[in-house]
C-alpha cells in the first residue's frame, strides 16, 4: 500500500473551504494561514486572525483543524492563533500617528456609564493581546485616572510625553496635569488645542486601537477630535429611560453629520437582577434596542446593573479585571469582541 503524502497546496485547498464567519470569506483568500509545516501525518499552521478580540476565534479554529484532518493520511492538526489588526485606511499623517483604529466613545447626556464602558473596552482589547490606548477626552470632567487606578505620569524622555499605563493600557488624561479639585474653566480654542496635543504630543507607539473617552453632549471635544484625528467609528451609551434616548439620539446623529461611522448603541444598566433571580427594570427596558433600530443603526448590546462596576471603578479596577466571571463583565467583554470585529470588518472593506 503507497503511504499518501500530504502537501501545502492539499492543506491549503482544504482550508480554502474554511468561511470567516464575519467577512464571508475564506481564510486563504484572506491570506490568514501562515506557515503550514507538514512533519510526516502531522500538519501545523497558523492562522492570523484580524482582532486578537475575535468572538468567533473557537469556530475557525475548529472548522480549520477538522477541515484538515479530513486529508487523507493527516492524523494530528496543530494550530496557532495569532493577529493582525488592519489599518482602517484613513490617513492620520496630519498628527503623524500610528494608529490602526480610533474609536470614540459618546453619549448625550452625562451619567450613563460612558467612561465606563470606555475604560473596559479598552482593558478587553489590551487583555486579549491588542496594543490599545485611551485618551481622556473629557477635559471638564477627567475620570479616567481613578477607575484605572493610576494618578500621574512617567517621567518624561525625549521631546514627547510618555502616557502612563495600566493593565496593559496606554493613558492619557488631563487628570494627571491639575489638581483633582482644579476645575478647568476653557473655551473651545483651549479645549481643541488640548485634544490636539494630547495627540501629537505623546509617544503613543503604534497602536491597534485608540478607545477615545468624549465628554457628554454634541459640544467642541467632539469636533475637535474630528477634526484632528480621523475615527474609525463611534460608539454611543445609553441608558433606557426616554431622556437619555432623546439625548443619544442626537449623538447619533452628531457622529453622522463629523461623517464618523456609528459603530451602534450600548444600552447601560438596563435591569437590576435580585436575589430571588428576578430583573427589575429601574430606568425602563429596551430603549436602547428601540432608539438603534429607529437610527438604522446597529445594537450592540445591554449592559446589567452591579454593584461591582461602581466599586471597581473607585478601586482603580476594572470591573472586567476585578470580576471577570460576572454577567456585567461577560456582556462588556462579548461587546468589546463585536466592536473589534465590526472594526476588522469595514476596514478589510477598504483594502
Amino acid at each position: 500500500m503507497v503511504e499518501q503524502h500530504i502537501t501545502k497546496e492539499a492543506v491549503l485547498e482544504a482550508l480554502s473551504h474554511v468561511q470567516e464567519p464575519e467577512l464571508h470569506r475564506d481564510l486563504v483568500s484572506l491570506n490568514m494561514i501562515k506557515d503550514i509545516r507538514i512533519d510526516g501525518k502531522r500538519v501545523s499552521f497558523k492562522i492570523e486572525l484580524t482582532t486578537p478580540a475575535c468572538p468567533l476565534r473557537g469556530k475557525i479554529e475548529e472548522e480549520a483543524r477538522q477541515a484538515v484532518l479530513a486529508l487523507d493520511g493527516v492524523q494530528e492538526v496543530k494550530i496557532e492563533l495569532t493577529a493582525n489588526v488592519p489599518n482602517d485606511g484613513r490617513v492620520r499623517s496630519l498628527i503623524d500617528l500610528p494608529i490602526r483604529n480610533a474609536i470614540a466613545v459618546g453619549s448625550g447626556k452625562g451619567g450613563v456609564g460612558k467612561t465606563t464602558i470606555a475604560v473596559n473596552l479598552a482593558v478587553c482589547l489590551a487583555q486579549r493581546g491588542a496594543r490599545v490606548g485611551l485618551l481622556d477626552a473629557d477635559i471638564y470632567g477627567p475620570n479616567i485616572p481613578t477607575m484605572m487606578g493610576i494618578h500621574r505620569l512617567p517621567p518624561q524622555k525625549g521631546q514627547k510625553i510618555q502616557p502612563a499605563e495600566a493593565f496593559k493600557v496606554k493613558l492619557m488624561s488631563i487628570g494627571f496635569l491639575v489638581r483633582a479639585d482644579q476645575p478647568l474653566i476653557w473655551r473651545g480654542p483651549m479645549l481643541h488645542s488640548a485634544i490636539r496635543q494630547f495627540l501629537s504630543d505623546v509617544e503613543w507607539g503604534e497602536l491597534d486601537y485608540l478607545v477615545v473617552d468624549l465628554p457628554p453632549g454634541t459640544g467642541d471635544a467632539a469636533l475637535s477630535l474630528s477634526q484632528s484625528l480621523p475615527l474609525s467609528g463611534g460608539v454611543i451609551v445609553t441608558l433606557p429611560q426616554q431622556v437619555s434616548l432623546d439625548d443619544a439620539r442626537r449623538g447619533i446623529e452628531m457622529f453622522r453629520q463629523l461623517e464618523v461611522p456609528v459603530l451602534g448603541v450600548i444600552e447601560n444598566m438596563s435591569y437590576l437582577e435580585l436575589p430571588d433571580g428576578t430583573k427589575m427594570d429601574i430606568f425602563g427596558s429596551g430603549g436602547g434596542k428601540v432608539l438603534a433600530d429607529q437610527a438604522s443603526v446597529p445594537f450592540i448590546g445591554s449592559v446589567p446593573i452591579d454593584p461591582e462596576v461602581r466599586i471597581s471603578g473607585d478601586n482603580g479596577v476594572p470591573v472586567v479585571i476585578a470580576r471577570p466571571n460576572s454577567e456585567v463583565a461577560k456582556a462588556l467583554t462579548r461587546m468589546s469582541e463585536e466592536i473589534a470585529a465590526k472594526l476588522s470588518v469595514a476596514a478589510l472593506k477598504m483594502l
